[in-house]
């Protein structure tokens, strides 16, 4: 049998005008959804923590995989990222030896952006940290129908 949690100490001393009331932010879209992305982002750090990955990280170097050879500026447009803050960014993944900047055969002044081998290498292992993390979030929604139901609702905010 499943037992609640038991309150805190400090909550039964708390006289009903001494408890926080939040029932009015938990109707708001746009505090749920923060809510529920600064848990994934939690949950995210904690499984990456071994590989010192953020998220943003992953996700420049998802897009480099999938789009070898890309100019950094296009990259950063897509995730909405300043050309100053990508630029440090992407130092930091050269620095680890992940990425490497080329100079463009379209456009000389441009770099194009790859993944080292190591940087290959080390996105494979990201990505399976990633599915297993992914697949608990999924089983946290109630499986697959909800996670396409609920990816159909954010696009309609986006």
């Amino acid at each position: 049998m499943r037992q609640e949690p038991l309150p805190s100490d400090a909550s039964l001393s708390q006289t009903e005008d001494e408890v926080l009331r939040i029932g009015a932010t938990t109707g708001i879209i746009g505090y749920r959804l923060r809510r529920a992305q600064l848990n994934v982002f939690q949950t995210f750090l904690a499984v990456f923590d071994e590989l010192r990955l953020r998220p943003v990280e992953y996700s420049v170097l998802v897009l480099i995989a999938d789009n070898p050879g890309r100019k950094q500026t296009e990259i950063a447009e897509v995730l909405g990222i300043k050309r100053a803050n990508f630029v440090t960014l992407v130092h930091g993944l050269e620095e680890r030896r992940l990425v490497e900047r080329v100079p463009s055969a379209v456009d000389k002044r441009a770099n194009a952006l790859h993944l080292t081998p190591e940087g290959e290498a080390f996105l494979a292992r990201a990505r399976n940290l990633h599915e297993t993390m992914e697949q608990d979030l999924i089983a946290r929604l109630g499986g697959e129908k909800a996670r396409e139901t609920l990816l159909s609702l954010l696009d309609r905010l986006t």
